[in-house]
């Protein structure tokens, strides 16, 4: 049963810039169907500050053909032998919203036991170069919003020159997610990720963008001295 990754690791700054220009995940990697290295951001912070984009801060999400072959990576491969010392999260697949080219959609979905479930969210884009300043007035706003959510246990962003974007997101229950979405939540300015929708609709950012929602199977490791992200009901 295919499976999904997704891993936060901190390596030294210059190792981390020579990775950025050669990804080292090998496209014949066996078992891997897609993976997406990337560079981790901070959600919220301004555009030109040291806080934006974190130089040795990674974040890689992979497809697995099944849970095996993500184990036999993360035991035999180099660079998975360094994923393995970092954090991860297991993922199943839930529900999607809209495409991106190379991730294989299964066709069986997992179910969370009740609105109230712990629920993984991933975004990943290719964006548009002429649509980045409108994106980034309406997407910061945004950021700032599930940044600070209490339903949140982990956010942040991350980014791969030139144009693709992601955000990743742990929330307490699909319930305080799905308020969020929809402006619904008891916070200040709820509507804002609403808004940036309904602009996204009338005018898209992006080339290919696309919405993931996981149920979580079990996390590894450690996140700036942290584990137990995912909620236990």
């Amino acid at each position: 049963m295919s499976i999904f990754s997704y891993h936060l690791i901190e390596l030294p700054f210059f190792e981390a810039v020579r990775r950025i220009f050669s990804s080292p995940i090998a496209k014949d990697t066996k078992g891997l169907i897609h993976s997406e290295y990337m560079t981790a951001m901070t959600l919220g912070s301004p555009i030109f500050s040291t806080s934006r984009v974190l130089i040795g801060k990674v974040a890689v999400f992979m497809q697995w053909e099944n849970e095996h072959a993500l184990e036999s990576y993360l035991e035999q491969d180099s660079f998975g032998r360094t994923l393995a010392k970092g954090w991860h999260v297991r993922l199943s697949f839930v529900r999607e919203w809209g495409k991106f080219s190379g991730f294989k959609i299964p066709n069986d979905k997992d179910q969370l036991e009740s609105p109230n479930s712990p629920v993984v969210a991933v975004t990943i884009a290719r964006m548009k170069p002429l649509a980045v300043p409108r994106f980034i007035h309406w997407g910061r706003p945004v950021e700032k919003l599930v940044r600070d959510h209490p339903g949140t246990t982990l956010s942040l962003a991350s980014v791969k020159f030139p144009n693709t974007v992601s955000t990743f997101s742990i929330w307490k229950s699909e319930k305080e997610m799905t308020d969020m979405v929809h402006g619904h939540s008891k916070v200040e300015k709820p509507k804002r990720h609403s808004n940036a929708m309904q602009e996204r609709e009338r005018k898209d950012f992006h080339f290919e963008f696309t919405t993931l929602r996981f149920k979580p199977l079990a996390e590894f490791g450690k996140w700036k001295g942290q584990s137990n992200f995912i909620p236990t009901n």
